[in-house]
């Protein structure tokens, strides 16, 4: 079943729900196909039911499980993205619609970062003995972003190195007080995966960043921010990820004194950029 046709389903059924399970298709309906990607327990929390009321209702839209019904809507949700990409590509390009997407899925990016979850974040990276970042193919700018702006306001705050070598070397030094923030998209590191699992077999804990499709590192980490991953035609949205990083840095520096630090990084970088007497 495509999730197309999964949400024109529940849509024709709806009517005929029990109270529950109305509630259930109310929730994925309002908010598809995200909210159908979590786990059961989330959805039900979501929607004011039971996990069983919500496996109820995955049972009689004909399917075995919680983890079929997931595999049919994520199925979909990539064709529906492909069919994006085809149109994209037949069509003469449209700039205002482009901006008028990249708007759009720019304020659900943010909306996906609530107050709760962004304390939890900054709470972390407020508290950690150390923090390192890293990210994949295009988010790794996100991540670079990240410490060089946490750097200012904390120390401790680095970049994963890029190398085998030097990913060993950062990991002897990784413990139960450090912090690790992997952004993972579609299509998922496998360098992060590994340089994750390795830290986090250390005691390192995760704070991870990724799409509604959930990187296989969901499972590992202690905070979860998951957001819509709209495009503008082929164009990977990176200006969902700075922003909200922006939005991380900014409730992080509310848990920190950071005013000398700050003050002493502006008086060494004047005097590392002055001339030469």
């Amino acid at each position: 079943m495509e999730s197309d046709t999964l949400a024109a389903r529940l849509g024709e059924v709806y009517s005929e729900l029990p109270p529950g399970e109305r509630a259930i298709a109310r929730v994925i309906l309002d908010d598809y196909p995200f909210a159908a990607l979590g786990s059961l327990r989330s959805l039900a929390e979501r929607a004011g039911v039971s996990p069983p009321t919500a496996s109820r209702l995955v049972g009689r839209l004909g399917f075995a499980g919680f983890a079929e019904f997931q595999a049919a809507v994520r199925s979909g949700a990539r064709e529906a993205d492909r069919s994006r990409l085809r149109e994209f590509v037949t069509r003469p390009p449209d700039p205002a619609r482009a901006a008028d997407e990249l708007r759009a899925g720019l304020e659900g990016a943010l909306t996906a970062v609530t107050g709760p979850l962004l304390d939890a974040v900054a709470t972390r990276l407020a508290g950690a003995g150390g923090v390192w970042a890293l990210g994949g193919p295009l988010s790794e700018l996100a991540a670079d972003y990240l410490v060089r702006q946490l750097a200012g306001l904390r120390p401790g705050a680095r970049r994963v190195p890029e190398t085998p070598p030097g990913r060993a070397r950062a990991l002897l030094d990784l413990g139960p007080s450090d912090v690790v923030v992997a952004y993972d998209f579609r299509r998922y590191s496998p360098d992060t995966a590994r340089f994750v699992r390795a830290a986090r077999g250390r005691g390192a804990r995760l704070i991870l960043v990724t799409d509604a499709w959930e990187s296989p590192l969901a499972d590992e980490a202690e905070v979860l921010v998951r957001l819509p991953r709209e495009t503008a035609g082929p164009i990977a949205p990176l200006t969902h990820e700075i922003a909200v990083t922006e939005l991380i840095l900014v409730a992080t520096a509310t848990r920190l004194d950071a005013s000398s630090r700050l003050a002493d990084l502006d008086t060494l970088t004047r005097e590392l950029s002055a001339e030469a007497p």
